[in-house]
């Protein structure tokens, strides 16, 4: 195994902060690294199972036990934040121990699945008649095999992005709600009398460099540029679309909290504090809103949409969201393979996959599941969320190596630069030219 570049991956994954990567950061769990099979307390053929959201783990855990009481394996989920989650991957895989079963995301899965270090899930497929692979979402489905065309992993979930905003500060502020027609101009409109009426007590809206998948690369492709392409190897976002979208992006920041307060605080703790308006964010995080104490003044809209052509409606592709989608893995050096893969099947079955979607843990990565997810929000609607599915969606961009870039584009000589001066547009026209850089030497060197 080429382990130096697993350990450069890994640690790439831990100082990268992907806050809005499928449900990355929004945890608060144990720090245990489960282990091979045999070290949970539940037997010798017992399976440890690791993921880094704990809001999904007492719906996940409900679906587990169901596969136990089948199986007759016990298996335990425990949590692990977001940055000690890869670390530990990290270490397991240059020899110590690994969970049986976890999740493996976009980030990292290339140099995962390059190294050997997931279980190679084809011959259990193959001999799996409940397994159809057609019926996930391809693009994920795509992201977990490798280019031999072996698969190291089943399609968990699927997400799409959508506005949340306070009605009760539009209200006060006297603001028209969000639309289905607005465009990203009307959103920076109504921020801008939100921050100016409140003499900036209030910010009409919150966005971080981190808020990329939920956020900034939206506008990116909305306008017609590409953060990184279907091809994995290039970047648009130094054209003029691309600078297009950014420019849109420096517009809303302009009137927006300012990057000192938004590093201090968060976008989400600015919005559940009431001192911001509106962000944007992904399917993964609505437990946290739904659970919040002002939950009944949260409020779900669709992604505003670019009217590039000015005509004066949403044609396709002016609303775009960027979906992503976890995919649940083995570990190559488990002890009960056979279980892993077991488990495996059972949670991306039909059953599972809707069960998961009814109880609100997330958006199947099965497709044709998402009205129940829609339906599991009692006296929230999030039919957002869905609707966006009738507009266009890309996958959330990656590359063999995407950290290394998707960090660096973030820091100061790049759109650092720009969130801390955005009332400047040469400012954000020269971060989009110094990120066009930095991901095409990245990805050259990959």
């Amino acid at each position: 195994m080429k382990m130096k570049k697993v350990a450069a991956l890994a640690l790439a994954a831990v100082m990268a902060l992907s806050l809005a990567a499928c449900g990355g950061g929004s945890s608060s769990g144990g720090s245990s690294s489960g282990g091979d099979s045999g070290s949970s307390s539940g037997g010798s053929n017992a399976l440890t199972i690791n993921i880094w959201d704990s809001n999904q783990q007492a719906g996940l855990q409900q679906i587990v036990d169901e596969w136990s009481a089948e199986s007759g394996v016990s298996a335990k989920i425990e949590v692990v934040d977001w940055d000690n989650y890869w670390t530990l991957l990290e270490a397991g895989a240059s020899g110590g121990t690994m969970p049986d079963v976890f999740w493996m995301h976009s980030n990292t899965a290339q140099m995962y699945m390059e190294n050997d270090i997931l279980l190679d899930l084809d011959p259990y497929i193959e001999k799996d008649e409940t397994m159809d692979l057609s019926k996930y979402y391809q693009g994920i489905v795509d992201l977990y095999t490798r280019s031999d065309g072996k698969h190291f992993a089943i399609p968990k979930d699927h997400d799409t992005i959508a506005l949340l905003y306070n009605k009760a500060i539009f209200d006060q502020y006297g603001v028209d709600y969000p639309t289905a027609d607005w465009t990203w101009e009307d959103m920076y409109e109504a921020a801008k009398k939100i921050t100016e009426g409140s003499n900036g007590d209030v910010y009409g809206l919150a966005m971080n460099t981190s808020n990329n998948q939920d956020g900034w690369y939206n506008l990116v492709y909305d306008y017609g540029g590409t953060i990184v392409g279907e091809d994995h190897k290039t970047s648009t976002i130094g054209s003029a679309e691309g600078k297009a979208g950014m420019e849109m992006v420096r517009k809303l920041l302009s009137v927006g909290a300012p990057q000192s307060v938004v590093a201090e605080t968060g976008t989400d703790s600015l919005f559940q504090s009431g001192k911001c308006a509106m962000i944007t964010q992904g399917s993964w995080m609505i437990n946290s809103f739904y659970k919040a104490e002002n939950h009944a003044d949260y409020y779900w809209a669709l992604l505003p949409y670019a009217d590039v052509n000015g005509n004066g409606q949403c044609d396709d592709g002016e609303r775009q969201s960027c979906y992503n989608g976890l995919g649940w893995a083995a570990s190559a050096g488990t002890a009960n393979p056979d279980a892993c893969y077991s488990l495996i099947s059972y949670l991306c079955s039909e059953e599972a996959q809707k069960k998961q979607a009814e109880l609100g843990v997330t958006m199947a990565g099965m497709e044709g599941m998402s009205e129940a997810f829609g339906n599991a929000f009692e006296g929230m609607d999030v039919s957002p969320f869905i609707e966006m599915e009738d507009f266009k969606l890309y996958f959330r961009p990656y590359s063999r190596n995407t950290t290394v870039w998707e960090d660096k584009i973030q820091q100061a000589g790049a759109f650092l630069d720009a969130w801390q001066n955005p009332d400047d547009p040469a400012v954000m026209e020269k971060a989009c030219d110094n990120a066009q850089k930095i991901i095409d030497d990245a990805i050259a060197q990959e």
